[in-house]
């Protein structure tokens, strides 16, 4: 379906659970089952689960043929060498569909430069892997009105890494105040609405092939869910701790199926 004020189409809504460093191996398995089991209903909406790396071949198999989709939360961008620790997108490539980069927790916690996330994003791409980019503000960032200043930096850093533009349905954008992650304070919807129609009109500006879906990410809740949806440039959520709890990673997702069933009818 297309607005037409503005002749762009809607985007079929994704909702993505990262589960961090969470779960044992068999727990993992057990909220895969459960994850697949709530969400089995759904027809419009791309679902995807980001457990740790060390569950990733014990999950594989619990989600095939079910539509719910595996990721990795993190990726290196070398292929192989020697970088003790690190997990390259030749290694996931064929066990994942999609690699998160630029995460706030990497950038923030362990001093992540935008240009790293760079080369991950580039990397992961060319090993046939799905991106989901994240951008996002700090409260001081955003209290000294640099929000826009923010994010725009985030996407050149990684538009710098590439020869030309990326497959619209190669790559993800998950807008993540990390003033809102794990915090319980939530953007309204019409702050996220404004930066994710921002962060739209940068990546037009420089790619006239239109943008990917852009999600929104920071305590998102079965409570706040239909109304981040209702506004019409989010195309779904990048989901924390409630993707722990399968139930109600559930109720999002429905959510949001509801939310893209209305857009059809529109």
């Amino acid at each position: 379906m297309t607005d037409a004020s503005q002749g762009v189409a809607f985007s079929r809504p994704m909702v993505a659970g990262n589960w961090k460093m969470h779960t044992t191996v068999d727990e993992g398995v057990a909220l895969a089952r459960a994850v697949c089991a709530a969400v089995a209903a759904t027809r419009r909406v791309d679902v995807a689960v980001l457990p740790p790396f060390t569950h990733l071949w014990a999950v594989r198999p619990v989600l095939e043929g079910t539509g719910v989709r595996l990721g990795a939360q993190d990726v290196f961008w070398k292929g192989s060498g020697a970088f003790t620790g690190e997990i390259s997108p030749a290694m996931l490539a064929g066990w994942c569909d999609m690699t998160l980069v630029g995460h706030s927790e990497r950038r923030h916690l362990f001093g992540e430069r935008d240009d790293e996330v760079g080369k991950k994003f580039v990397a992961s791409l060319a090993h046939g892997l799905q991106v989901i980019l994240a951008v996002g503000e700090t409260s001081e960032e955003r209290d000294d009105g640099r929000t826009f200043d923010v994010v725009d930096r985030q996407l050149d850093a990684v538009f710098a890494e590439l020869d030309g533009p990326p497959a619209v349905d190669a790559w993800v954008i998950a807008y993540e105040p990390v003033w809102a992650i794990g915090t319980g304070r939530t953007a309204t919807p019409e702050q996220a609405q404004d930066v994710v129609a921002h962060i739209k009109q940068h990546v037009r500006a420089r790619f006239l092939d239109g943008s990917p879906r852009v999600l929104y990410g920071g305590s998102v809740t079965p409570a706040n869910a239909a109304s981040l949806f209702a506004e019409r440039d989010i195309d779904g959520a990048l989901v924390g701790g409630v993707s722990l709890r399968a139930e109600e990673f559930g109720v999002i997702v429905a959510a949001a199926e509801t939310a893209a069933s209305a857009r059809d009818t529109d």
